[in-house]
């Protein structure tokens, strides 16, 4: 029977102010708007991880300078069409409206993680090394149609990202209810730890293998990036973060190339 997810939840079970009571409930974990079966919940983490191997994988896919599109567009793609065939029409519950409002929090939470991240990455450079991340070099070195390429590329890549964020976090929130009998604010912290550590350390090839960086900069980044996704349950409004975020360091980096360029 299929069931609405927008049932009130008590103050009791949210994380405060995290989460805003209007948006309701996360869906699947708990049987709304349907229960996903355990061989469900691991097909759907299979799609996933074949979206981030279609991604990663040196495949050599055609196009020129447009190729990287290809990938960028499976790494969300893949992972939908097994939520839909594994949920049917109820995927779509992932995501919600676009106004003002969910903008402004797009931009504020952006703008939040940038500040974050910096404190954090000049706290992690006293007492480690931090590698830069290679596109943005890339970038820089590119010509106009490749710079606009490599934009266009981040809009799917970024809701691919937010996608191996969120049913991960919807995974293991089920499991820590169902499985561990953890109270449903227990439950939601750790996904959102878990599925923050995840994130950072499918990082570590950006990186060069930096630990500590991946860890601690980049899963931390990734906490403040979930929290959107906690206070509306909008897909579209932790992606639209997220993209603000990179569009706004990787624009800067641009920026900071052009000058020194020319001086």
């Amino acid at each position: 029977m299929t069931l609405n997810i927008s049932r009130p939840l008590a103050a009791r079970e949210r994380l405060g102010r995290l989460e805003d009571p209007a948006a309701g409930d996360f869906p699947f974990y708990d049987g709304l708007p349907m229960a996903l079966s355990g061989l469900q919940w691991l097909a759907l983490m299979a799609g996933v991880v074949a979206g981030f191997l279609v991604l990663i994988l040196p495949i050599p896919w055609p196009g020129g300078v447009w190729a990287p599109l290809i990938p960028a567009l499976l790494f969300p793609a893949i992972p939908l069409a097994t939520l839909y065939l594994v949920a049917l029409d109820h995927w779509t519950v992932l995501f919600g409206r676009v106004g003002v409002r969910e903008v402004r929090l797009m931009f504020g939470f952006a703008l939040l993680n940038i500040v974050v991240t910096l404190c954090v990455g000049a706290l992690v450079r006293t007492f480690a090394d931090v590698t830069s991340n290679a596109a943005a070099a890339q970038l820089a070195n590119a010509d106009m149609a490749g710079r606009i390429a490599f934009f266009v590329k981040t809009l799917p890549q970024l809701l691919g990202e937010e996608l191996v964020t969120v049913l991960p976090f919807l995974a293991l929130t089920a499991a820590l209810t169902k499985g561990f009998g953890m109270a449903r604010r227990s439950a939601v912290i750790g996904a959102w730890l878990l599925s923050s550590l995840l994130f950072g350390l499918i990082h570590l090839p950006t990186y060069d293998w930096n630990w500590i960086q991946c860890i601690v900069i980049i899963g931390t980044a990734r906490l403040v990036l979930t929290l959107p996704w906690l206070l509306t349950k909008n897909l579209w409004v932790s992606t639209g973060a997220h993209i603000v975020n990179d569009w706004l360091l990787f624009g800067v980096a641009l920026l900071g190339a052009g000058l020194a360029g020319r001086a």
